[in-house]
């Protein structure tokens, strides 16, 4: 694969013989609201997906399930044929009903429905990398992934799917999962205020398997949020930038997959997580989620 057309945030991480940006985009808010629907400005929606292109981000997250087929849509309609160096990432256990809910569909026959969309609607003939979710809205649930899991092993082995992940699992599932066949990536909710996977984070890296944290930038609360922007203040950035900065600061292994709606906004989550941030305000960082 080609190396990236300009320096992103992060430099790269490989995933199995893919190379990615550390820094990518998240496309889940390209969907109307509630991540269903079409985008209210669809020009706007193709936009922001060249740009990401545009800037060297070769790592693009997605799901059949956001729209749902919409961001694929899209991301087809922007992007196809892909650029050799572009990495599209994608997600199943989960499908859409009328009321936008995100009812489980991991029964062996649901995940070779969704991932034959996948393949329909991004128009390609392999995934990139496919994430089984677990869980629910709430977070990871305790239960065993195999059967799932064992699926998605047989897609790959068929040549459907070339690398595999989990998304949205306790420690035990991730295991789990590498017991049944090799992984690149977990994909759980982890910022600087939401700490739990700090642990699972260090061993993954310890094992050359990337982290992929979603829900970067919320869930803060005010002490925390004020504690953040006392260090935007002193570093003179926007507290978004320290939080993404920290993120890749974090560990190596870690991907960012920030999303937004538009190439503006893009743009600026790309130059805010270029920010270095000195030891003191790692500390000072650090604490907020301990």
């Amino acid at each position: 694969m080609s190396t990236p057309s300009v320096t992103i945030p992060g430099g790269i991480w490989n995933l199995g013989d893919l190379t990615v940006t550390r820094f990518g985009y998240g496309a889940m808010q390209l969907a109307g609201p509630g991540v269903m629907g079409p985008p209210a400005d669809r020009s706007g929606a193709l936009a922001v997906l060249r740009a990401a292109v545009d800037l060297g981000i070769t790592h693009i997250d997605t799901s059949d399930a956001y729209g749902p087929r919409v961001t694929n849509e899209l991301i087809r309609e922007a992007l196809h044929p892909y650029p050799e160096s572009l990495v599209i990432a994608t997600k199943v256990g989960a499908n859409r009903d009328e009321r936008g809910g995100w009812p489980t569909a991991r029964r062996p026959e649901d995940l070779r429905t969704q991932v034959e969309d996948n393949l329909r609607s991004l128009g390609v003939e392999a995934l990139d990398l496919v994430n089984l979710r677990m869980g629910d809205a709430q977070g990871p649930q305790p239960g065993s992934l195999a059967q799932a899991f064992e699926t998605l092993a047989e897609l790959h082995h068929d040549g459907l799917i070339r690398h595999l992940g989990v998304s949205n699992v306790t420690a035990e599932q991730a295991a789990e999962a590498q017991s049944i066949t090799p992984i690149v990536c977990v994909q759980n909710m982890y910022n600087l205020a939401h700490r739990h996977d700090d642990l699972l984070i260090d061993r993954l890296d310890a094992e050359n398997i990337a982290y992929v944290p979603y829900f970067p930038l919320g869930g803060f609360s005010p002490l925390q949020s004020t504690e953040i922007s006392a260090v935007a203040d002193r570093v003179g950035a926007a507290p978004m930038s320290v939080a993404l900065a920290w993120l890749l600061q974090r560990s190596p292994n870690i991907l960012l997959i920030p999303g937004t709606s538009t190439a503006a906004h893009l743009r600026e989550n790309v130059a805010g997580a270029g920010l270095t941030l000195s030891p003191e305000d790692l500390a000072a960082l650090d604490q907020i989620g301990l």
